[in-house]
Order: structure tokens, then C-alpha cells, then sequence
């Protein structure tokens, strides 16, 4: 049976022989009580609330109390009084996307948001909340993708299918490092998610950050910090499914989500309305079981696909053991860390080497590459246990062999590390420039 003929007649079976009804009982702060049809809902199901002097408002099922299904709107909830109908949506929340998605820009529903406009269906219907591929079937993670960053290529070098997560405090410069590598991946498609970001940085980051060239070969998600916790929560989800449906297409696929951290801050917002018990930092459990399931989506596929993950993650009050940094990098294969000191002395990227690690890097390198990287780090190492005293004058010149190697390398080191937003590097000129360090100090 072709695809188009097997995507219509799942969407016939999906219109309903009847339709249910319920009325709106109770409004409690964002939440949205309805009787009448709970016995017919389940949690996650959707309805339609039919708002006074507007459209109707789109709204899923959160939770129950006292017979009650209770909702939670994707919009905003003026409007809703008392008897308003309640109509049940029968059908699965899905997103039928194309390539000529590719160069736009969407909301959480799928909706374009450039004034471009209307989007094209596909054929296929992808379902938002859609499982990781089976652990016995997925492929191994291999070979390098060019990120354009010549600190992540050879430090942390990425590959095909990783997750990485970018561990930053804010205004460290991350949404910079996200664009460059954006722009500069070699990387067939790039999906990219916008979850609760400011609105003005939207158009920022779309034209300084990811440009023409970057914009091409897009599809940008973005949900603002003004939207309701459902639409910033989805965006994530209509993220992770664009990228499956260009993986099923054997691309290999470039996925960046900024930032997870405002994901789990808008689950957080929704389990406390439904009334769930909070844990640690306020964060409810339910948090803890969703992390993994958005970010095992992630991965090598099945088939010759992949999707490479970049994952955000705002780490409030630079302290790296909240909850959302500890949970994220558990479940991530390596993460980037961007510091505020290293940002402060004019440094970009921020990146601190010694405590960033890339889990799949020593085994898609060969032994140079992993011999040069490694006696780089333990250059920086021997200076950063130093640093201090370097600093204040009180260390000797010849009191001890590596600290002199240290200081000797040390500015060639920083220079390396250091790259200009309008700059591109390449993976096999990384490890080469870094070699040409160590020999021509050597001469």
C-alpha cells in the first residue's frame, strides 16, 4: 500500500462517529474544570472549550478531582466562564511535515510564524509524543560530524547520533555557540528549538546568529516565554518529531534545543497546577520521568539516519548540581560546560576544557588525535593548578618542569581555544593546528 493511500485512511479512521460534549464547571487559575464526559477521558487527551466572543480554545487533559476533568489551555484562558462546551478531540495530536518545511519557521502546532505562508502536508502523520527506537534495534553511534567550532572538534569531538548538553549560566554566550554551530555543521538538517526564549532574540538569533546560509537548511520550533507551559512543553516534543521525520529520510540530523532547562520549568508549572507533590527545588516527579523520554528520542535510528542532539541547559545560579544540570548530564553522552570567568576575561568560546567531556570521543578518533588532545589537556590541567600563583608572581621560573611546559604553551593554547563568531573551523585543520603547537614550541 503507498504512503499517501495508508496516511489517508489513518486519518479517516481518526474522524469520529459522533461527537462528546461536556461543559466547564469551575476556572482555578490557569486550570479548567469540565463534567459530563470525564468517564470518556484519559490524561493527555485533548478538548475544545468554546470561549465567549472567540475561536475555540485548545486544551488537554492534565488530571482529575472530584469527578472532574480537569484541563490545562494552550492559549490564554479569558473568555471561559461557567457552561461553556467542552468538546472531546478524539484524535492523536500528530504533524505531517515536508521537506520544504526546510527554511521556515513554526510554532508549537506546527503553524508557520514567518508570514511566509501556509506550510505544505506531507504524506506522513508523526505522532508528537513518539517513543525512542527500540535499544536492540538502533545503530551503533559512529563517525565524526563537523560542528565548525575548532575547541568542540578536537576536544570534544562529536558524533554521528551523541547528545551533548551545553551547561551554561546565563549571558555566557551560548545562544552564540548554538547559531555557529547551526550555521557551520556538516550536518544534513538542522531542527532547532526555541523553548520559552525571549521574543525579541527570536529575530536575533534567526538573522546574527544562524543566518541566511544556516537558515536554509532549518526548520526552527519556537514557543516564547509569554506562551502557556502546554505550548512550551510542545514545542519541545514538535522538535524532537520534525528531526525523527528527516531521519527517517536517512539525513543525518542536527538537533538543538535551547533550552531543556524551560522545558522542565514548564512541565513544573504544569504538574503543580494538577496538584502533584514537588521534589527537589520544586520540581514535581513527573519532570524526572518526561528528561528521558524527550531526550532518548535523540540518537542513532534504525536505519542509515541519525539524530545528533545539542541540548541547552541554563544552569541557575551557576551551580551545577540543581537538579535539572544533575539529571540532564546522567542521562546525555558528554557535556560542554561555558564559564563565566573564562567568559568575563573576553575569551569566546567559554568553554572550560578540563571539566567538559565528550563520552563517544577516544573511540572515533585514531591514536594521534587522541595522544595531541590528551597532552593538551594535561597542559591546561598543570597550568590551572598553577594559575593562582602565576597570577600573583609567586611561582619560579625552573621550580618545576611541567609548570614551566605549562606556561610556555599556555597563550598558543588560548588562542586555539579562542574563535570568532564569523569564523568556521574544519575537523581535520583543528587537530592539525593544535599539533603544529606542540612542534613548533618543540623547535
Amino acid at each position: 500500500m503507498s504512503k499517501p493511500l495508508n496516511s489517508l485512511l489513518t486519518n479517516l479512521t481518526q474522524i469520529p462517529e459522533y461527537h462528546l460534549y461536556g461543559r466547564v464547571t469551575a476556572v482555578l487559575g490557569m486550570l479548567v474544570e469540565v463534567g459530563g464526559v470525564q468517564r470518556r477521558l484519559s490524561i493527555g487527551d485533548r478538548c475544545r472549550v468554546a470561549a465567549r466572543g472567540r475561536e475555540h480554545l485548545a486544551c488537554e487533559v492534565v488530571g482529575f478531582r472530584d469527578d472532574r476533568a480537569i484541563l490545562m489551555p494552550f492559549g490564554a484562558i479569558e473568555g471561559v466562564g461557567l457552561g461553556c462546551k467542552a468538546e472531546v478531540v478524539d484524535a492523536e495530536p500528530v504533524v505531517s511535515p515536508t521537506e520544504k518545511w526546510l527554511g521556515r519557521v513554526v510554532n508549537a502546532m506546527g503553524e508557520p510564524i514567518d508570514g511566509r505562508g501556509p506550510l505544505p502536508e506531507g504524506d506522513t502523520a508523526y505522532p508528537l509524543r513518539n517513543r525512542p527506537p527500540p535499544a536492540h534495534a538502533r545503530q551503533r553511534v559512529r563517525g565524526k560530524v563537523d560542528l565548525g567550532v575548532r575547541a568542540i572538534n578536537t576536544f570534544l569531538t562529536c558524533c554521528r547520533g551523541q547528545r551533548l548538553g551545553i551547561f551554561s549560566g546565563s549571558g555566557v554566550g551560548k545562544s552564540i555557540l548554538l547559531g555557529m554551530m547551526a550555521r557551520y555543521t556538516a550536518a544534513d538538517v538542522n531542527v532547532i528549538g526555541l523553548i520559552g526564549e525571549r521574543g525579541r532574540e527570536v529575530q536575533e538569533f534567526i538573522e546574527d546568529n544562524l543566518g541566511e546560509e544556516g537558515l536554509a537548511r532549518t526548520v526552527i520550533v519556537v514557543a516564547t516565554s509569554d506562551e502557556s507551559p502546554l505550548m512550551r512543553r510542545q514545542a519541545a516534543y514538535m522538535t524532537m518529531t520534525l528531526a525523527e521525520y528527516f531521519r527517517d529520510l536517512d539525513k543525518d540530523v542536527l538537533c538543538i534545543m535551547d533550552s531543556i532547562t524551560r522545558f522542565a520549568m514548564a512541565q513544573r508549572e504544569i504538574g503543580l497546577s494538577a496538584g502533584e507533590p514537588p521534589a527537589s527545588k520544586g520540581y514535581t516527579p513527573t519532570v524526572f520521568s518526561e528528561l528521558p523520554k524527550l531526550l532518548e528520542r535523540a540518537g542513532p535510528g534504525c536505519g542509515r539516519g541519525s539524530i545528533t542532539g545539542l541540548f541547552a541547559v541554563l544552569v541557575e545560579g551557576d551551580d551545577h548540581l540543581e537538579p535539572i544540570t544533575d539529571a540532564v548530564r546522567g542521562i546525555i553522552d558528554g557535556h560542554i560546560v561555558l564559564d563565566r570567568a573564562i567568559a568575563e576575561r573576553g575569551r569566546f568560546p567559554a568553554i572550560d576544557i578540563l571539566r567538559s567531556l565528550s563520552r563517544t570521543m577516544p573511540d572515533c578518533n585514531t591514536a594521534e588525535e587522541n595522544a595531541i588532545v590528551l597532552r593538551a589537556r594535561q597542559v591546561l590541567a598543570n597550568y590551572e593548578d598553577m594559575a593562582e600563583m602565576i597570577r600573583l608572581g609567586a611561582y619560579r621560573v625552573g621550580s618545576d618542569a611541567k609548570t614551566d611546559e605549562a606556561i610556555k604553551y599556555h597563550p598558543a593554547l588560548e588562542e586555539f581555544l579562542s574563535q570568532n563568531r564569523n569564523d568556521r573551523s574544519d575537523l581535520a585543520s583543528g587537530y592539525a593546528q593544535l599539533a603544529a603547537i606542540f612542534e613548533n614550541s618543540a623547535e
